[in-house]
């Protein structure tokens, strides 16, 4: 009885220590660390990056869809898939301009924009343009231009922030472009081109 005792108090002593460790873990991360290492890979170049891989999977997947589908919508009251593109390109031509000293891309109008047409042509003309005046702007910057203040934006809002944003947003409407396709029985094209070339057995 003595010997039960004596381990039951052993695992009570190590169980309350290694939730007291727990909690120490815990509230150790939850306080930020300044960081001063620079950084681990290139933000411009990584940006850009991506806005490229945007515009190749978005065009491919406007190209794939037939034209005539350009004015479906999944119900009333929501973006169809002209508009859902041309939201894209007008975000593209939007968000650079929030930054300090960024000309508007000529001949650009936000009003009306996503519901200027439902031509399949017109609309992926927009989407190239569009992507080319992003990568553009972020082509023109500097890594050190990213950490450059918008503080029109909020008290601690920099040009990052703005590329940042612009990038997510293009990988967001992607999700929806690819449910849009689907749903209109359209593969996307990268996906039936990697079932033409399935990857060979190790």
């Amino acid at each position: 009885m003595t010997k039960l005792l004596v381990l039951s108090l052993r695992l009570l002593f190590f169980a309350g220590f290694s939730l007291l460790a727990a909690a120490g873990d815990s509230a150790a991360l939850a306080r930020p660390i300044a960081d001063q290492t620079a950084p681990s890979y290139d933000m411009k170049a990584q940006s850009a990056l991506d806005l490229e891989m945007m515009q190749k999977k978005i065009v491919s997947l406007a190209e794939a869809i037939p034209a005539h589908k350009y004015t479906w919508r999944p119900e009333p009251g929501v973006r169809s898939i002209s508009e859902l593109f041309l939201h894209i390109a007008a975000a593209n031509y939007n968000f650079p301009t929030m930054m300090t000293g960024v000309a508007p891309a000529t001949g650009f109008e936000g009003k009306g924009f996503e519901k200027s047409t439902t031509d399949k042509a017109r609309v992926i003309e927009q989407l190239n343009k569009s992507f080319a005046y992003a990568i553009a702007a972020v082509n023109h910057m500097s890594n050190a231009d990213f950490a450059k203040p918008e503080t029109k934006l909020g008290p601690e809002a920099i040009a990052g922030d703005v590329i940042y944003l612009m990038v997510t947003h293009a990988h967001e409407h992607l999700g929806q472009s690819i449910a849009y396709a689907r749903m209109n029985g359209v593969m996307p094209p990268w996906t039936a081109e990697a079932g033409k070339n399935p990857k060979p057995p190790e």
